[in-house]
């Protein structure tokens, strides 16, 4: 295989990534569920060269309102397709766009923009008028993709010449993104052309077999997954179908429409999902691709979604890995392997890429089968923590990145999670295999989480479909043989602290128990 232009040098580059896919695909559609907060008279129907003219006419308007190489460019608005533009226009000048989560806490957003040292901010009204009011962000210059208050517009500069596309040394920062932030204030994470070129090859090369087919993605649009995904399916010249509401009445009809063959989200939303394998219109039935992003996914939710297929052998790619790192360990379910799935078996490194291996608390690899600390070997690590460098620092040990995670790895080299070290209760070997059991055992769960309570003893949080009660006999049944734990919690799903990537914030779950003990359903 001849090597991509976006390749050359070692470096993977946000800029050039619409034109280049254009000029090789030509007008290949992509589809949207809701019109561009940048351009909302283009409706939802664009193709590959309307995206690489709005990319350029962003560039544009960015360099006339004065962005220039190197300078750090925030964008924090309102969750829309336009995030991934503005940042690919960003990168086009040669800025650094770094995006914050439009569901990051005010207080949070204000920390962050403090650490990015006086940045240009992107922003929409619904953000200043919002959970913004009140707050004097340290930044350089506002500008609004709207018409919002206290705000230059971008739309002043509408018309504005794109500058030449300016290229970065592949070692120089090139993006920043946030880690989940589930034990405290997420860290911005500094990637470079060349760290990301390494997260790219290995993930281009699992999206051979799928080149071409449709794909719709339900994804951060501030995560780095998104766009080395975007990396790849651009370059096999698939058609899009991007996603910013999960709601599977909404979704149900649009996949239906357009009959993707590669389907990816967070674990959360396809545990949402399940309720599509037997939607009206049959709107999973030509998948041949899931793809599970970074985080362990429970069995019957990857049975379910197989069983939605009818391709012949569809197969759902597991990655396992944070944004520090990219992806560091991979692995795929089929209808015959998910039957008998472990759940917490994340697969293993990427040859030639990654090598995982597990320590003790000396930081002493253990042997094969032996629990303790996962670290990771990657090209594809960033390269510090901005603002918070000796904490990078305090992450690796000769080369090897600590995970947070505890696992397990076996003869054959194959990582199994056991739990995050941050929520580790002693009582139990994993709260993960007793989350998975439940789901497998009681359908009706949408969600379980176990938490530490306030003696650390296991406390499940549950959440289930509907508005019906969790029934007590079905409970005590189901958990007749798992660990000891503290009567449940019934929550709605709504009422779960998460991240931006639908992960959930165990912490913040622990300090809701203790405010809240009774469980009682609110």
């Amino acid at each position: 295989m001849s090597q991509h232009p976006l390749l050359a040098g070692r470096g993977f580059y946000l800029g050039p990534l619409f034109r280049r896919a254009a000029d090789r695909h030509g007008a290949v559609f992509v589809t949207l569920d809701r019109p561009l907060d940048t351009h909302p008279s283009l409706g939802v129907h664009l193709d590959y060269r309307t995206l690489a003219d709005l990319v350029e006419e962003l560039s544009g308007r960015l360099w006339a309102a004065g962005v220039r190489p190197a300078e750090r460019v925030a964008v924090h608005k309102t969750d829309n397709v336009d995030i991934m533009l503005l940042t690919c226009a960003i990168s086009r000048i040669g800025a650094v766009p770094a995006l914050l989560s439009p569901g990051l806490a005010p207080a949070v957003v204000a920390q962050l923009l403090e650490r990015l040292d006086r940045p240009w901010l992107i922003t929409d009204r619904a953000r200043l008028e919002g959970p913004l009011r009140g707050l004097a962000p340290s930044v350089r210059r506002i500008l609004s993709v709207d018409d919002a208050p206290g705000a230059e517009t971008l739309g002043r500069y509408a018309g504005a010449e794109p500058p030449t596309p300016v290229r970065p040394n592949p070692r120089e920062p090139a993006l920043i993104t946030h880690s989940s932030g589930t034990t405290g204030v997420p860290k911005l994470a500094v990637h470079c052309p060349h760290a990301m070129w390494n997260r790219l090859v290995p993930q281009q090369a699992m999206g051979w077999p799928t080149r071409r087919e449709t794909a719709a993605l339900h994804m951060s649009f501030v995560h780095s997954r998104f766009y080395h995904l975007l990396g790849v399916l651009l370059r096999f010249g698939s058609p899009l179908v991007l996603i910013t509401d999960p709601d599977p009445a909404a979704v149900g009809p649009l996949l239906a429409r357009h009959r993707p063959g590669i389907v990816e989200t967070h674990p959360n939303t396809f545990v949402l999902w399940e309720e599509l394998a037997d939607a009206p219109g049959a709107p999973l039935s030509r998948v041949t691709s899931y793809g599970s992003t970074f985080d362990a996914i429970h069995p019957r939710t990857v049975r379910r979604l197989l069983d939605a297929s009818t391709r012949r052998a569809p197969r759902l790619i597991q990655l396992y890995g944070q944004s520090e790192t990219g992806p560091v360990a991979f692995r795929w379910f089929t209808r015959r392997s998910a039957g008998r799935a472990d759940g917490r078996r994340v697969g293993i490194g990427i040859p030639g890429f990654t090598r995982v291996r597990i320590t003790d608390a000396e930081g002493r690899r253990v042997p094969p089968g032996t629990p303790g600390r996962i670290e990771a070997r990657t090209r594809g690590r960033v390269l510090t923590y901005l603002g918070a460098h000796e904490q990078y620092e305090r992450q690796l040990d000769g080369g090897w990145w600590q995970m947070g995670d505890l696992g397990c790895v076996s003869r054959l080299g194959a990582l199994r999670l056991i739990d995050r070290e941050a929520d580790r209760i002693d009582a139990v070997h994993s709260n993960l295999e007793i989350e998975d059991a439940l789901m497998e055992r009681l359908e009706e769960l949408r969600e379980v989480v176990v938490v530490a309570g306030a003696d650390r003893e296991p406390v499940p949080v549950v959440c289930v479909r509907g508005e019906r009660p969790l029934d007590p006999e079905r409970w005590r049944a189901a958990t007749a043989d798992l660990p000891a734990m503290a009567e449940p919690r019934q929550w709605r799903f709504e009422e779960l602290p998460m991240t931006a990537t639908w992960k959930v914030k165990r912490v913040e779950i622990t300090r809701m128990l203790a405010a809240r003990p009774s469980g009682v359903r609110a």
